[in-house]
């Protein structure tokens, strides 16, 4: 096996500069107006001495890798998950494959993750971005990088998003519970400024004063512990005990309330009505099914990879962005519809 090589030993060897070699390794000869036959030597130079000779070589040759940074919250999410797998193989039907990485809602990983993709030369990146990587994302920009936002959004920073109409998402969930008849009506959300998160709040916020009901919201902290997230909702749920109905603001959060339910031994549907913004898999299956608001994961993706490979190609101005709002849908399962047959032990747990 050939021993491998660092560009270093390329500079050297060949007698020319580090800076000239990480130019045309890195694909961009042409924009340092780096000669053909230069590059050229180079490549075949490193091809002979195995220095990842056909990622180099098409870089020259397309002044692309072909390859896409998908950086989100918790890739393991199924909303996440489901959007990755869809982007995956739209993207590999164009050629190009997809870098995954999970931040964790932190700041200080988004930026680390970028910085390690810019080392890549990725073509594009799409992001669900924290607050604080706002510099990280002005840097990409000004390097004419394809950068499109989702699921969220930056205030302040012009760039391409696709998002859901997350305001009326919520909406749609709350006026379904009080069609109803319930009255005590609970948002389980996290304290959090995100565009996403503040939307559903503000939602929840306007519909419950329209209907001139009272705000039951409880605020919980993204990075806290399962466990402390299960004992804060059963504490929020045991003192207002008037609570009939709650709707959780993302789908992790409405699995950490059926434990939550499950401890304090009341019974979705029969006991309390349950819905969740964002669906999941499992939620077909429990019993009862759970109402869910759903997002388009299928345009929403579409219109991400549409985006990215006009900018990716060219084929836009980079004076125009587009940011796409889409409809989500309210899908109506037994969690919500058990009024009726629990009225009376809500009334007994106020007692």
């Amino acid at each position: 096996m050939k021993k491998k090589i660092s560009m270093s030993d390329v500079a050297r060897e060949l007698n020319i500069s580090l800076t000239t070699v990480s130019f045309i390794l890195s694909g961009k000869a042409k924009e340092m107006r780096i000669s053909d036959a230069l590059a050229d030597r180079v490549l075949e130079f490193v091809k002979e001495r195995n220095y990842n000779p056909n990622a180099m070589a098409q870089g020259l040759r397309t002044g692309k890798s072909k390859i896409i940074a998908l950086i989100v919250e918790d890739i393991a999410d199924a909303f996440f998950s489901g959007v990755a797998r869809l982007i995956e193989e739209q993207a590999y039907r164009n050629g190009y494959k997809i870098i995954y990485c999970s931040t964790g809602n932190s700041a200080r990983k988004t930026a680390e993750v970028i910085q390690m993709f810019k080392s890549r030369n990725v073509d594009g990146y799409i992001i669900t971005p924290p607050s604080g990587i706002e510099n990280d994302i002005k840097s990409l920009l000004l390097e004419k990088s394809p950068v499109i936002m989702f699921d969220r959004y930056l205030p302040g920073i012009y760039t391409d998003h696709v998002i859901i109409d997350n305001n009326k998402g919520v909406k749609l969930a709350i006026a379904h519970l009080i069609q109803q008849g319930y009255k005590n009506i609970a948002f389980i959300t996290l304290d959090s400024p995100q565009t996403q998160m503040a939307d559903r709040l503000t939602g929840y916020k306007e519909i419950i004063k329209e209907a001139n009901l009272n705000e039951h919201i409880q605020k919980l902290n993204f990075e806290e512990e399962p466990e402390n997230v299960v004992t804060q909702i059963c504490t929020f749920l045991t003192y207002y005990k008037q609570i009939d109905a709650v709707m959780f603001a993302t789908n992790y959060l409405t699995l950490r309330g059926f434990e939550a339910l499950e401890q304090l031994q009341l019974k979705i549907a029969e006991d309390i009505g349950v819905v969740s913004f964002d669906d999941h898999p499992f939620f077909k299956v429990f019993n009862p099914p759970v109402t869910a608001i759903s997002q388009p994961v299928k345009k929403l993706s579409e219109n991400l990879v549409e985006i990215l490979f006009k900018r990716i190609n060219n084929e836009e101005s980079p004076d125009y962005k587009q940011q796409i709002i889409l409809e989500p849908e309210l899908i109506i399962r037994k969690s919500s519809l058990g009024l009726k047959q629990h009225t009376n032990v809500v009334a007994e747990r106020s007692q």
